[in-house]
C-alpha cells in the first residue's frame, strides 16, 4: 500500500500544478478527466473534499474542453456524494458561466443544477419559488437554465411551471389592486411564500418571469401541437389574462415577451390585442428601434397576416416618394386623410422580414401579385440615387442616401428570393437583376471616372457611385454562391464587372469582383465536361478575360499609386489564392483556363521584374532576392500566393520552363527575371520536390550558355548579370 502522505503529495501535485499548466490545455483537461476514476474510490473523498475547492477557477478556463471536463467532474462529485458541489464551485460562478457559455458546457451545468432549481418531487409552488430565486440571482442564467430544462423532465411539468408562474403574476397584480382584500378566491391565487418578495413594481423580475414563460413555451411547442387538449387549455389560461398583463406591465422589457406569448395563440383568442397590432406598427416613430417592431411583425406573421405588413410597407414606399408637380393637388388631399408615410421605417421593416427566417417564409408564401407590387415600389426608389449623383444634388425630405442604398439592396435581395421560389427555368427575376446592371452601367458608372466619358465627378459623387456598384455586386455574389443563377446571367455579370474595372475607381471593387469570379469558376469547372453547354464554355472564356483584366488593372495602378495598390492587394489575397487553387484543382478537365491563368500570372510578374531590372543603371544594385518579399511589389505578392499551394508551384515551374523553351522569355534580362523567381521559391522553403527547381535551373542554365561566347560584347550591366546568374545557377544545380 502507498503511504497516505505520498498519496496526498501526488494528488496535490496533480491537482494544483497540472490543472494550472498554461502550456497545454490537454494536460489541464486530462486532470479533470481522471478525477471521476479517483472518485470511484470512496476512500479518496475526504482528501478530495479538501483539495477540489482550490480548482474552482478552472470553470472559467479558456479551453471549452477543460470547462466541459470540469463540469463532468462536478457531476461525478454530486453522483458519488463525495462533497457538496457548490462548496467546490460557488453557485455564483456556475450561474455566471451558464449565462455566457456554449451549449456543451451550459447543458452540463443545467444537469448539475436541475434538482436545485426544478425539484420535480416537490409541490409546484416550490418550483415557482426556486424560479424566482434563480431570476434574482442571475436573470440571464435563468433563461438559459429553462431553455434546457425540457431535456430533464416531461413536457407536462414544463406546462405546470408555466401555469404556476402565471398564477404568481396574477397574485402580484391582484395584490397591487386589492391590498386590503383577503377573500377566499384571492387566497387560492396567492402564493404566500412570495408575497413579501414580488411586486408588479419590480419590472426586472416581472419581465424575467414573462421571458421564462416564453422560453418554456417554445421548448414544448412540438409537444403541445401533438396534444391539442393541453394546447387549447394552455392557450385559454394565458389568453384570459393577457389583456390584464398588457395593462399592468407597461415596461418595454415586459412588452416584448407579452407580444411573443400572444403570437403563440390564435388571433381570435385575444381580439382586444390582435386588432390593434397593425395600428401599433403604423403609429411607430420613424426612428423606432428594431426591438419596437420585430415582435409585432413576428406576431402578425404567425397569425398569417404577413400580407397586411407588406401592404403597409408598399404603401409607405409608394407614398414616401417625391410626387411630380402635376400630382400636387392629389398629394395634399391624401396627406390630410392618411398617416404620414415613413419610408425609412418601411425599409427597416422589410430588412427585418428578409433577415428573419420565419417571417421571410411567410412573406414568400404571399400571392405573386402582392410581391411584385412590393418589388415595383422598391425599384422606383432606386431611381432617387440618380438625384444624389447629379451635379446639382437634390435635397429630398426624409430620404437619405443610406435609405436609397438599402432600398436598392433590398430590391436585389427580394428579386433573388423570388427567383429561387420560382421554377429554375423561369428567368423573369434574373432579367430584373440584369436590368439593374444595365441601369447602373448607364446612370452610375460614369461617375467612377470612366476613360472616354467627359463628365466631371466629385470625390463625393464617386463614392456614392461606388456604394451603388458594391451593393449590386454583393447581392450578385450571393446568388452565384448559392448556385441560383444560370450561365447567361453569369456571362452578363462578368461583362458588368469588366465595365466596373474599366473605371478609375473600379480597383476598389476588386475584392467583390474576385469573389464573384471565384464562385462562377467553381460552378462552371465542377460541371461534367461532356454535358457542358455552349453558354458555359462562353462563361469559361470570359473568366479568363476577366482574370487577365484584373491583373492588368493592378499592374497599371501600381505605377500610379503604389500605396493604394498595396491596400487593395491585401484585401484580395485570400480570395485570389482560392481562385488560383480552384483553377489548379480542375486543370485536368479544363486545361485552357488553367493555361491562361498561369501565362497571365507569369506575364505580369515578368513584365514588372524585367522593368525593375532595366530601371537600375548600376549593376551592383541588382542583387538576386533572398526571399519573395524582395521582388517588385506585384511579383512578390503573386509569388507569395503561388508558394502557398504545392500543386500551383509545380504548374508555375512547368509554365516557366515552357516559356523559356518556346523563347517567350528571351534575352539576358528575361532569363535573369526567371532566375529571380526560382531563387525566391528555393529560399522560401516551399513544399515542392528539389528536382522540379533543379530541372528549371537546368533549362535557364542552358539558355544562358548561349551568351558564354558573347560575354566580351555584352554591356557592363548584362555582363554583371550573366556572371552573377551563372554563379547562382551553379548553386541550384548542386541541389
Amino acid at each position: 500500500m502507498i503511504p497516505p502522505s505520498i498519496l496526498t503529495d501526488l494528488l496535490t501535485k496533480v491537482l494544483h500544478d497540472l490543472s494550472a499548466d498554461t502550456s497545454s490545455a490537454d494536460v489541464r483537461c486530462s486532470v479533470f478527466k481522471c478525477l471521476p476514476l479517483i472518485l470511484d474510490n470512496r476512500m479518496s473523498h475526504p482528501l478530495l473534499e479538501q483539495l477540489l475547492p482550490g480548482l474552482r477557477n478552472s470553470l472559467h478556463d479558456t479551453s471549452v474542453n477543460v470547462r466541459v471536463a470540469f463540469v463532468d467532474m462536478l457531476l461525478k462529485v454530486k453522483a458519488a456524494k463525495a462533497a457538496k458541489f457548490w462548496k467546490i464551485c460557488p453557485m455564483e460562478h456556475l450561474l455566471a458561466r451558464l449565462e455566457i457559455d456554449s451549449r456543451p458546457v451550459a447543458r452540463r451545468i443545467v444537469s448539475l443544477l436541475f434538482n436545485s432549481f426544478f425539484p420535480v418531487n416537490q409541490p409546484d409552488e416550490v418550483w415557482c419559488e426556486r424560479c424566482v430565486t434563480l431570476v434574482q440571482m442571475n436573470p440571464m442564467a435563468a433563461r438559459k437554465f429553462y431553455q434546457y430544462a425540457h431535456e430533464h423532465t416531461a413536457p407536462t411539468n414544463i406546462a405546470k411551471l408555466m401555469l404556476v408562474i402565471r398564477r404568481c403574476l396574477n397574485a402580484c397584480i391582484e395584490r397591487s389592486t386589492h391590498d386590503d382584500t383577503s377573500d377566499d378566491e384571492q387566497q387560492k391565487e396567492n402564493i404566500s411564500v412570495l408575497e413579501s418578495v414580488l411586486s408588479v413594481n419590480d419590472g426586472t423580475t416581472m419581465a424575467s418571469l414573462l421571458e421564462i414563460n416564453v422560453v418554456l413555451w417554445k421548448s414544448i411547442h412540438k409537444a403541445l401541437n401533438e396534444n391539442k387538449e393541453a394546447k387549447n387549455y394552455t392557450i385559454m389560461k394565458f389568453a384570459s389574462v393577457l389583456p390584464i398583463y398588457f395593462k399592468t406591465f407597461t415596461d418595454d422589457r415586459c412588452i416584448v415577451p407579452l407580444i411573443i406569448l400572444a403570437s403563440f395563440m390564435p388571433a381570435t383568442a385575444i381580439p382586444t390585442f390582435s386588432c390593434g397590432v397593425l395600428s401599433k406598427l403604423r403609429n411607430l416613430d420613424k426612428e423606432a428601434d428594431v426591438t419596437k417592431y420585430s415582435a409585432l411583425i413576428d406576431c402578425l406573421c404567425q397569425w398569417g397576416k404577413a400580407g397586411h405588413v407588406v401592404e403597409l410597407i408598399t404603401d409607405w414606399l409608394t407614398e414616401g416618394l417625391p410626387q411630380k408637380s402635376k400630382k400636387i393637388q392629389e398629394r395634399k388631399v391624401r396627406i390630410q386623410e392618411m398617416v404620414q408615410p415613413k419610408l425609412k421605417l418601411a425599409i427597416h421593416f422589410l430588412e427585418y422580414i428578409l433577415t428573419n427566417i420565419m417571417s421571410r417564409e411567410c412573406l414568400l408564401d404571399l400571392p405573386q401579385k402582392k410581391l411584385n407590387q412590393l418589388l415595383k415600389a422598391l425599384a422606383a426608389i432606386k431611381e432617387l440615387q440618380v438625384s444624389f449623383l447629379s451635379t446639382s444634388e437634390v435635397m429630398l425630405q426624409d430620404i437619405s442616401l443610406d435609405t436609397t442604398l438599402r432600398a436598392f439592396s433590398l430590391h436585389c435581395r427580394l428579386t433573388i428570393h423570388l427567383h429561387i421560389k420560382m421554377d429554375a427555368k423561369d428567368r423573369t427575376y434574373l432579367l430584373i437583376l440584369e436590368d439593374s446592371a444595365s441601369w447602373i452601367d448607364e446612370n452610375v458608372l460614369q461617375f467612377m471616372h470612366i476613360p472616354g466619358k467627359e463628365i466631371e465627378a466629385s470625390e463625393h459623387q464617386s463614392q456614392i457611385a461606388k456604394q451603388v456598384v458594391d451593393t449590386y455586386l454583393s447581392v450578385c455574389k450571393d446568388i452565384v454562391t448559392v448556385d441560383a443563377s444560370d450561365a447567361e446571367f453569369q456571362a452578363q455579370l462578368l461583362g458588368f464587372t469588366v465595365a466596373v474595372m474599366n473605371s478609375e475607381k473600379g480597383i476598389f471593387s476588386l475584392p467583390l469582383v474576385l469573389s464573384i469570379l471565384k464562385e462562377i469558376a467553381v460552378n462552371c469547372l465542377s460541371q461534367d465536361i461532356y454535358s457542358t453547354s455552349e453558354k458555359t464554355k462562353e462563361v469559361l472564356n470570359i473568366i479568363q478575360k476577366v482574370f487577365h483584366k484584373i491583373l492588368e488593372i493592378v499592374a497599371r495602378s501600381s505605377k500610379k499609386n503604389q500605396d493604394e495598390v498595396l491596400q487593395v492587394l491585401s484585401s484580395i489575397q485570400l480570395v485570389l489564392g482560392e481562385f488560383i487553387s480552384t483553377v489548379e484543382n480542375w486543370h485536368g478537365v479544363h486545361e485552357a483556363i488553367h493555361q491562361e491563368m498561369l501565362s497571365t500570372l507569369l506575364a505580369v510578374m515578368l513584365a514588372e521584374t524585367v522593368y525593375a531590372i532595366k530601371k537600375n543603371s548600376d549593376a551592383d544594385d541588382i542583387s538576386p532576392p533572398e526571399a519573395a518579399a524582395e521582388l517588385p511589389v506585384i511579383s512578390s505578392y503573386l509569388l507569395s500566393i503561388v508558394m502557398k499551394y504545392p500543386r500551383v508551384i509545380r504548374s508555375f515551374l512547368n509554365e516557366l520552363v515552357e516559356c523559356i523553351n518556346s523563347e517567350v522569355i528571351q534575352g539576358m534580362v528575361g532569363l535573369v527575371a526567371a532566375l529571380h523567381f526560382l531563387l525566391a521559391l528555393n529560399r522560401g522553403k516551399v513544399n515542392v520536390k528539389r528536382d522540379a527547381i533543379k530541372g528549371t535551373a537546368t533549362v535557364i542554365h542552358r539558355k544562358l550558355q548561349l551568351f558564354s561566347g558573347l560575354v566580351s560584347e555584352l554591356s557592363d550591366i548584362d555582363r554583371t548579370l550573366y556572371l552573377s546568374s551563372k554563379k547562382h545557377l551553379d548553386d541550384l544545380l548542386q541541389l
